[in-house]
């Protein structure tokens, strides 16, 4: 097995490349960043000096022979670069389809943030293109391979909760325009609610809860248009081009029944609420949008005798959802913010010639349930799901054999 790190170019330096920039550095030791690419480039240029100041403050990165990335003109110039291997595509979601076209079309493997395209004709062009090219094709989210919704994954799997009957997430907030840098683009084609933050949701409940079969739901838009109000764009004014409200039910070929639900329009502070409910108990699973906990568990032995009246007649003050729910120790490693971990994995697995976990089979399958909700409101019908999924392998969690930072064989 060639032991060399796999060699990067990141193509977008926007707000989510930070701790892309600090995970590939100081995490990932299998993975080398020879370059960086943006559409503006005082965007690559402080990515680049990013790297070289921590080289500078941190001996160990200088031990491990971390290097500067160098900055490319355009992304061409990254994709003819003869040492990249893998292109990782930061860029917006509408900009997704074109920047991993071209990179599969120029012989780089590709990990992309979410979504894989913002439609299926564009998810199948790209995995048509990546299998007849025989390349890697794979992508965001990994907060799945994480140590909150394995550890989770876990206790279903060991049957803690009994037969899985159901589910119900929730993703509730009034928009990304208040706090991020550059919020347009959350209206626009390609994101919204269900494409922006539903990849998260929809991945963690197929990895819990297998493939879907289909589903019903419902979308529309409250706001025609939103109000920036952080900066740099404080006062600017942004037209609605997407769902923002989108809500359903999706059917499992397990028989299992998850609500979903995923909004920018509502003024609220717990902004992920995630339960799984089966025969034997029920269980809150952390936010999918992050690698740890709390995972937290309830079964029939938990409660100190069943109620002899109505729960809601006794109940007064603020109601506390998890009273008497156990916490469950994590069980895995990567319980921080740790994004690039599946690069990471998709780059180990080029080198062994193992099966990626974060993969495109994963992404397509998630995409088409996504995009099903404004289709089923559209139709008002029940829409089938015809992609196949199977469960990609559960995180090994040897710390004897597998050291923080390097992916299994």
């Amino acid at each position: 097995m060639d032991k060399k790190p796999v060699k990067i170019a990141m193509i977008g330096v926007g707000a989510i490349s930070g701790i892309y920039l600090q995970n590939i550095t100081h995490t990932f030791r299998e993975l080398e960043l020879v370059g960086i690419c943006d559409l503006i480039p005082e965007r690559a240029e402080k990515g680049a000096a990013y790297v070289k100041g921590e080289i500078e403050n941190d001996p160990r990165l200088r031990e491990r022979n971390v290097s500067v990335p160098k900055i490319y003109k355009d992304m061409y110039e990254a994709f003819n670069d003869p040492e990249v291997e893998v292109v990782l595509n930061l860029t917006r979601p509408y900009e997704h389809f074109e920047v991993t076209k071209q990179a599969l079309l120029h012989g780089k493997h590709v990990y992309s943030e979410k979504p894989l395209g913002v439609d299926m004709d564009e998810a199948n062009e790209l995995i048509a293109l990546a299998e007849e090219k025989n390349l890697r094709l794979g992508g965001a989210p990994d907060t799945f391979m994480g140590a909150g919704i394995q550890t989770a994954r876990r206790l279903i799997d060991d049957g803690y909760i009994g037969d899985v009957v159901g589910a119900s997430c929730a993703m509730v907030c009034h928009g990304h325009e208040t706090w991020h840098p550059d919020p347009e683009f959350y209206y626009k084609r390609g994101a919204g609610p269900m494409l922006d933050m539903g990849p998260y949701y929809i991945t963690a409940l197929v990895q819990l809860l297998g493939e879907a079969k289909g589903l019903m739901g419902m979308a529309k838009r409250s706001f025609a248009q939103r109000l920036i109000t952080s900066e740099p764009h404080r006062g600017e004014i942004v037209d609605v081009n997407v769902d923002t409200w989108l809500s359903g039910n999706i059917e499992f070929t397990s028989g299992a029944i998850a609500q979903v639900f995923t909004t920018f329009d509502v003024h609220y502070t717990a902004q992920s609420r995630f339960e799984v409910y089966g025969t034997r108990g029920s269980m809150m699973v952390p936010d999918p949008n992050t690698f740890g906990g709390p995972v937290l568990l309830l079964r029939p032995e938990d409660f100190a005798a069943a109620p002899k009246t109505d729960p809601g007649l006794s109940r007064h003050g603020v109601p506390d959802f998890y009273a008497g729910w156990r916490e469950m120790p994590l069980m895995y490693d990567y319980p921080v913010n740790s994004r690039a971990l599946g690069l990471a994995d998709m780059c180990k697995a080029l080198r062994t010639g193992r099966d990626h976990r974060a993969n495109y089979q994963q992404q397509r399958h998630v995409l088409e349930i996504m995009t099903a909700f404004s289709k089923s409101g559209e139709q008002k019908a029940y829409v089938p799901i015809t992609t196949g999924y199977e469960r990609t392998a559960p995180m090994v969690n040897d710390p004897l054999k597998i050291m923080h930072g390097i992916l299994d064989d």
